[in-house]
């Protein structure tokens, strides 16, 4: 019965922040691996069938809210559906200890820029139309949506909580980065999700990975339909300190 409640307020609890501003799904593989004593591989594939989900509804909402740049995303989530790939297999051969290191430096050194960046420009909302636009540059969305997914593939990161602060720093609106963000999600986590599945036992996940798809993706759903009441500037500071806070726990802690 606890591991029950525990596996679905969790995936509820995260798929209500995920959907408010699309960071957290790294707390799952967090919580399989902690309190419900589960394997590695086992979490990263319920995990990874989570963040599918989780995408899948979160882009939906953002698309309908006018912030989602389709465009962009697609050719973001070319390059990480190739580095997700890529992060799967490499994940049976690096030490996972090392992987996440790297990973939450790059979100650290992100939170912080995104934090300085806001005294420089005021035109964030009309899109941050100063300074450099990734957007405007495919040969560096490719190679961002590669590294990106290779990073997040490999130590159980949705996305979102690299990929989004990247994207404010470089240039995209905090609404516009949230929604990105998750829709690359999808192509980072079928690959992983389909890889880590076929290493585990899949009789014995199958009514657990349905209860929770099931409250993540309810969670999603909410959070991602109240992230437009959010002000933009607020939920930027936020994720920024949101994003120092968790990558200084999991390099210290």
């Amino acid at each position: 019965m606890e591991f029950w409640l525990i596996l679905l307020l969790a995936n509820f609890g995260v798929g209500i922040c995920v959907g408010l501003t699309g960071v957290a799904g790294f707390l799952l593989p967090i919580v399989y691996t902690g309190p419900l004593l589960m394997g590695t591989t086992q979490a990263l594939a319920l995990s990874f069938g989570a963040f599918v989900i989780a995408g899948i509804l979160g882009a939906y909402n953002y698309s309908r809210g006018g912030n989602l740049d389709l465009s962009f995303g697609i050719k973001l989530s070319l390059g990480s559906l190739a580095g997700a790939i890529l992060g799967v297999k490499l994940n049976l051969v690096i030490p996972e200890e090392q992987v996440k290191m790297i990973l939450y430096l790059v979100v650290l050194i992100s939170g912080i820029s995104i934090l300085l960046r806001k005294e420089q420009t005021g035109r964030e909302a009309k899109g941050q139309a100063g300074g450099y636009q990734i957007r405007e540059h495919l040969g560096a969305t490719l190679v961002l949506g590669f590294v990106t997914g290779v990073l997040c593939a490999m130590s159980g990161a949705g996305g979102p909580v690299l990929v989004m602060p990247l994207l404010v720093l470089l240039g995209i609106s905090v609404r516009t980065a949230v929604g990105v963000s998750l829709f690359n999600m999808i192509f980072i986590s079928l690959p992983a999700f389909f890889g880590y599945m076929s290493q585990c036992f899949q009789q014995e996940l199958i009514s657990v990975l349905g209860a929770a798809l099931l409250f993540h993706g309810l969670g999603v759903w909410l959070g991602s339909l109240n992230a437009s009441r959010i002000n933009q500037g607020l939920l930027k500071r936020g994720i920024a300190v949101f994003s120092i806070l968790i990558a200084l726990w999991k390099l210290f802690l």
